[in-house]
């Protein structure tokens, strides 16, 4: 009995012991076929990023043979090019993968804001003509913010009149405020490459400049309104709101100058040139990133920043570093940002056909043209209503005839503005959809309206800005292509701030700094002027032998200039002793 009894307990405890077995071994099993699984999953994926990769690389290279083939057309550009071309491909997609998707990617705000903003921003910048943009400073400031405050106010209000009675959906009063943010923000990228700079240099510093600004506003205003309850609004909100936007505004245009002023310290003072080129513009790129994520990091207008680091990096850092890494430098700031630009458009024009929008507002298209076409409405209104207002202001402070803007040229920049962009769709996607998706009958609506403005608004007034252009503003005729070539290289080597004087030479700031009398009449007629005078005085004495720059630092031994003058005396010796000329 006893025996038994043994018998029996080892009994359960082997039946145990094997079940306990074959339980781990199912778990093993289990885990094994998941690992398999995700391991599938993830080979998957990346095979399908691969694919994605290699498509929009091929895509960018078809954009730009194209854009060189189409670059003597008076109506296309390379923005429209993309957007046709991204189209043509989002059709494709969506055939083969049979009315499912028409894209490769999800349209992510990180990648927009992060990776593909600051290059252009900086590189607009970096070489932008300082001339042209700070002589009309003060009227750029008057259409970039104070301008696009009227626009957002007259967007914001018209939105809420015609939406609330079209019931489109929830929309709350933040969201109003949205739209008015996100369709102020004009698209800076097309219009660089409508206007030259050559031919109408008033206009395309009025417009290049005043597109910088207004999108920063437009952003700064945008992040304003998310921080803020504006359920119910009083006086104190308000003021607490404008005073947050003037803190953003003024800390993120510091912070871009001292980014700028500390890489042209450290270049000026390391002579890093001296020993490897490559160095010297891997850290004017880092720096310059820097000041766009610092501005990031701490919620501040990282395109404003971006943009002044370029001003003031072209204007000191560029001058202290070698010839190679002057050439270098320049062109590799404007490949990126040329990449940069076409990618954008690129998606823009896949994403306008994703299906899982307009599965969404299939049943209700009307409200969606509707909603469309007011948006446009109150574009080309809230445009109107502070470019030819403030345009009257400012030809107030001018005395020159040549200076002021007369109605052909606010047409012109009128005309030029209504273009919206990525910045637009980025803010819109920020507000009304979740991870680039979106199921709700409003938000849905507003995205797709989005989409619909930024089409029409880049093809159709992005087609009749350049024969505009040509119509108003006539080239005048150039005797040579060396007077480009003059015109185009002095862009890099005018000082910041200057009177239209000849080309400097590396002796001194003697034969530039000329005095002029400044009186309070001057002040009144033309403060930019007046201020101009003080600034090249303090820039000469004190911020170019800190910081370096053209034609004040002296030749230290081991220095850019000193490695410039030694690479160009040893390549004539080699010259003269080859027999070369």
């Amino acid at each position: 009995m006893l025996l038994r009894s043994i018998y029996c307990s080892w009994r359960c405890e082997i039946d145990l012991l094997l079940m306990k077995i074959d339980k781990l071994r199912l778990e093993m099993v289990i885990g094994l076929a998941t690992m398999l699984e995700k391991s599938e999953a993830l080979f998957a994926s990346d095979h399908a990023s691969v694919v994605s990769m290699n498509l929009f690389v091929a895509l960018l290279c078809a954009c730009i043979v194209l854009g060189h083939l189409l670059e003597e057309t008076r109506w296309m550009n390379e923005s429209i090019t993309a957007l046709i071309i991204g189209s043509c491909t989002g059709i494709v997609i969506l055939l083969i993968s049979g009315g499912k998707s028409s894209r490769i990617l999800v349209f992510s705000e990180d990648l927009f804001f992060i990776y593909l903003l600051p290059p252009i921003i900086f590189n607009a910048g970096f070489q932008v003509k300082k001339k042209q943009f700070f002589r009309n400073f003060m009227t750029i400031m008057l259409f970039g913010a104070v301008g696009t405050l009227i626009s957002f106010v007259i967007i914001s209000l018209g939105a809420k009149h015609f939406f609330e009675k079209m019931n489109i959906g929830d929309l709350t009063i933040s969201d109003y405020l949205a739209i008015g943010a996100i369709f102020s923000a004009t698209d800076s990228v097309c219009t660089l490459q409508v206007l030259n700079q050559d031919e109408t240099p008033l206009l395309y510093s009025l417009v290049f400049g005043e597109g910088v600004v207004n999108d920063a506003t437009s952003v700064v205003l945008f992040n304003a309104i998310q921080r803020f309850d504006l359920t119910h609004i009083n006086s104190a909100i308000a003021l607490e709101f404008a005073g947050n936007f003037f803190y953003l505004f003024i800390l993120s245009t510091a912070l871009g100058v001292a980014a700028g002023l500390l890489s042209a310290f450290v270049i000026k003072k390391l002579y890093i040139g001296r020993h490897s080129t490559d160095r010297e513009v891997a850290l004017m790129m880092l720096l310059a990133y820097l000041s766009y994520m610092l501005a990031e990091l701490f919620h501040l207008s990282s395109i404003l920043t971006v943009f002044f680091c370029g001003i003031v990096m072209s204007h000191y850092t560029w001058h202290n570093v070698t010839d190679k890494s002057k050439v270098t430098t320049k062109h590799t700031f404007a490949a990126l940002s040329f990449l940069a630009e076409i990618f954008i458009f690129l998606y823009v024009g896949m994403d306008a056909l994703d299906i899982e929008k307009w599965d969404v507002v299939r049943s209700s298209p009307g409200q969606s043209i509707g909603v469309s076409s007011i948006l446009l409405g109150l574009i080309l209104v809230g445009r109107a209503a502070f470019v030819f207002p403030l345009s009257f202001l400012s030809n107030l402070t001018k005395s020159s005839l040549d200076e002021k803007i007369d109605w052909k040229k606010q047409v012109t920049i009128w005309w030029a503005g209504l273009m919206r962009g990525a910045v637009s769709m980025a803010l819109a996607y920020n507000q009304f959809t979740t991870s680039g998706h979106t199921k709700v009958l409003g938000n849905a609506i507003m995205i797709t309206s989005t989409i619909t403005v930024v089409l029409f608004s880049t093809v159709v007034f992005g087609l009749l800005t350049k024969p505009l252009v040509k119509h108003l503003q006539p080239s005048s005729k150039r005797s040579s292509t060396t007077a480009l070539q003059i015109t185009t290289e002095s862009s890099f080597h005018d000082p910041l701030l200057t009177n239209n004087e000849p080309l400097l030479s590396t002796q001194g700031p003697s034969e530039y700094n000329i005095e002029q009398p400044v009186s309070f009449r001057m002040f009144w007629n033309s403060p930019s002027r007046a201020i101009h005078h003080y600034w090249r005085k303090f820039d000469n004495a004190v911020m170019r032998r800190i910081f370096g720059g053209r034609g004040v630092s002296p030749v230290v031994p081991g220095s850019p200039i000193d490695t410039s003058v030694r690479q160009w005396s040893e390549e004539v010796e080699n010259k003269e002793q080859n027999g070369e000329p």
